[in-house]
Order: structure tokens, then C-alpha cells, then sequence
């Protein structure tokens, strides 16, 4: 390999990528066609990056298998950087098998780490949480020891374990300052921000209260039956009842928390649940039905009673109800948490992330739009809706999980 391309892969190691150009930017041989791919997605343009990618892949010859997998490698690091996860996974596995044939170990572990950052916006936490186990990031090059912390810091996050979390964090710190790359340290400390904002309301008869990670994690460990709004499950301790998949059961609990110690009235159950202004016999009805399937999933951690009024939950083992919300009360939150990382989304990447329907996610986008607080850019397939940061509050409780409870 010549010396311009030597100097061009060490700048872009660097985080150099105009001094990366400067080096093979008039150049149309297949290594400085990838190095350009890179260095322009570095600088965010994507739609050029692809293109050069895309060139260079083809460009290799069929015995320069690694050369190509080192291709398809950024090309899957573009795609995840403009939010397009429906690119084929299998590409990237194969390219990591690739390298560790090679005993290209360095490229192998950052393929892993793109794949482990894909499960993480598709919101498969344990998948995730499998993959960074297996990985030795003490023995990691800087760089990429930076990157695996971060993503261990983020599972810690949205599992609510603050203490974990910030050890990840302080490995990511050390490992970005020994890399001695800006950006990434800069990434370190905006991932050390999120620590220190609310994450959810503890709502109560005083009023609404917001909660730091911490006290989240102390309220989750206390004897109180939590009403988890942010994760829609009814938590005590290590018992836990998801109900998700359950809005209207998940209504009605809420409904009940929130009046704890007294009783939910039947009307305001109906209104609020049915969305009816004027409950009539089959409301009523309606109501009884749901109420009998909500007392059989609370069996194990509370006793719904009917009272003359309505309704009244009684934990059963003699605990406080604690109702935990979002930190923003809209029912488009978990988009507007993944919008808040400033990159551009396409619906069907949404759709993906949230697990609902493509049209779905278009009708909640329209009413965010309509509201300020989300914008398209671009028109037709190469449509990307934005969003500023969501400022003044943390988002990984607002982020989607593909089941089970983190």
C-alpha cells in the first residue's frame, strides 16, 4: 500500500477526514474510493458516501476479500448513521466472520460493535447486553474501547442501573481521552449530561415531581407497588406485570394509582378509559369485564376491590402505590426520544424502532409536525423527518424496548 493511503487510513483513525481527503481526493483506485466513502461520511454526507462505497466494493477483486468486507463494513456504519435499519444484517456478519478469518481482530470488533449499536435502536436491550459481554474492552484499542463503553453505559441507562452506568461512562472518558480523538470525547460528556436530568415524574396527590435516574432506581428498589407509566408494567420488587400490549388495562391501572388510597369512580373510569363523554349500559358493562381481566394479571402483587363508587387497588403486601410517568406526557414520546438524537429518520426506520406500522408512525409524525415539534426534510422515498434535542430531560426511559423489561 502506498504512503498517501497510509497516511489517509491514519487520519481518518484520527478523526481527520479533510485531511484524509487531501491525500486521495483526486484518486479513482478502489482503496482511495473506500477512504473517500468514509471520510465523507465523517463529514455527513451520506448520500456521497454510499456511492463511493458502493464503487469501491465493486472495484476489488475476488481475492481481496478483506479489502471488501472492510467496504461493506462502513457501509453498514453509514446506514446506521442515517437511520436506515433495514440494511442486511447478514452483510455485516458476514463481513466480521471475514476479518476474524484474516485475523483482522481490530475491523471484527468494530463490526460487532455496529451490530450491537443496531440492536440498541431496534430497542432489543438483552440482545445487546449479550453481545457487549462477550466483548474485552480493557484489551480494546482506545478507540474502540471509547465506543463499547458507551454502549454498555447506555444498556446500564435504560435498565436503570445508575451506579454500572456510570462506571461505563468513566471507562468511556479514560478510553476517549487516551484516543485523543475530539469528538469522541465530546460524545462522552454529552452521554454525561443525560445522567443529571429528569427521567421520569413521580406523580402524586402534591403534584408531579421529577426524578433522576437515581431516584428512579431508589424508587424501583423500594416495597411500593410502582405503577411504571414509562415502561407500562406494574412493578414490585422483583415481581413484575408487563402490560404493554394492554392499553386499556394499563388505563384503568393508572386511573387507580392515581386515586390510591381512595377509590376510582366508575364514570371517570369509563370517560377516561373509553374515551366517551357519556358512558351508557354497555360502558358500564364493558368496564366490568376489563376491571375482571385486570385483577387476574395483578393476582401476585395487588387485590382490586370494588367499592360503592368504583374501584380502589390494595397492594397485597400492605406497600404504598407509587405511579411513575414519562417526563413529557405525550402519546408520541418514544418518537420524539428517538428524533432527540439529531439524526434524520425515515418512517420505515421509526416503524422499525417503535415496532408499529409505517402508516402509523406517518399519522403520529403529521400531528408532531402540526405541533412544532418535528419537520420532513427532503420529499418522496429520500423523505427524513427531524427534530430539535429534546432539551431539559433525559430520554432512555422514553425509548421503545422489543420486549421484556430491560
Amino acid at each position: 500500500m502506498d504512503a498517501a493511503i497510509t497516511a489517509a487510513g491514519r487520519a481518518l483513525r484520527a478523526g481527520d477526514p479533510l485531511g484524509a481527503l487531501k491525500r486521495v481526493a483526486l484518486r479513482d483506485d478502489p482503496p482511495a474510493l473506500a477512504l473517500r466513502g468514509i471520510a465523507m461520511a465523517q463529514l455527513g454526507d451520506f448520500g456521497r458516501a454510499r456511492e463511493l462505497l458502493r464503487r469501491a466494493a465493486r472495484a476489488f477483486g475476488p481475492r481481496e476479500a478483506i479489502s471488501r468486507a472492510r467496504c461493506l463494513t462502513a457501509a453498514a456504519e453509514v446506514a446506521l448513521a442515517s437511520r436506515e435499519l433495514a440494511w442486511p444484517s447478514r452483510a455485516l456478519a458476514a463481513a466480521r466472520r471475514t476479518f476474524l478469518a484474516r485475523g483482522d481482530v481490530e475491523n471484527a470488533v468494530h463490526a460487532r460493535l455496529l451490530e450491537i449499536r443496531r440492536l440498541l435502536l431496534l430497542g432489543r436491550l438483552d440482545a445487546a447486553a449479550g453481545a457487549c459481554a462477550t466483548l474485552a474492552i480493557e484489551a480494546l484499542p482506545p478507540r474502540l474501547a471509547a465506543v463499547a463503553a458507551l454502549l454498555v453505559f447506555e444498556i446500564r441507562v435504560r435498565r436503570i442501573d445508575a451506579q454500572p452506568a456510570r462506571q461505563a461512562l468513566e471507562t468511556a472518558r479514560a478510553a476517549a481521552a487516551r484516543s485523543g480523538i475530539g469528538a469522541l470525547a465530546a460524545e462522552v460528556e454529552q452521554a454525561a449530561g443525560a445522567l443529571a436530568l429528569p427521567a421520569a415524574r413521580l406523580v402524586s396527590a402534591a403534584g408531579p415531581r421529577a426524578l433522576t435516574l437515581d431516584e428512579v432506581q431508589a424508587l424501583l428498589a423500594s416495597p411500593d407497588l410502582v405503577v411504571d407509566g414509562c415502561r407500562r408494567t406494574a412493578r414490585q420488587g422483583p415481581q413484575r406485570v408487563a402490560l404493554a400490549r394492554r392499553p386499556v388495562l394499563f388505563a384503568l391501572l393508572r386511573a387507580l394509582a392515581e386515586a390510591w388510597p381512595g377509590e376510582a369512580r366508575r364514570e371517570e373510569l369509563m370517560r377516561r378509559t373509553f374515551e366517551t363523554a357519556r358512558p351508557n349500559a354497555s360502558h358500564r358493562a364493558r368496564l366490568r369485564v376489563e376491571m375482571g381481566r385486570l385483577r387476574r394479571e395483578l393476582r401476585p402483587l395487588a387485590e382490586l376491590r370494588a367499592t360503592a363508587g368504583g374501584f380502589a387497588i390494595a397492594p397485597r403486601q400492605g406497600a404504598g402505590v407509587r405511579l411513575l410517568e414519562p417526563p413529557i406526557d405525550s402519546p408520541d414520546a418514544a418518537l420524539l426520544a428517538l428524533l432527540a438524537d439529531g439524526e434524520a429518520w425515515s418512517t420505515s426506520a421509526l416503524g422499525l424502532a417503535v415496532g408499529t406500522s409505517q402508516r402509523t408512525v406517518q399519522r403520529a409524525l403529521q400531528a408532531l409536525e402540526q405541533a412544532g415539534q418535528a419537520r420532513a426534510v427532503g420529499r418522496g422515498r429520500a423523505q427524513r423527518w427531524v427534530s430539535a434535542p429534546v432539551a431539559g430531560f433525559a430520554t432512555a426511559l422514553l425509548l421503545p424496548l422489543a420486549g421484556g423489561f430491560g
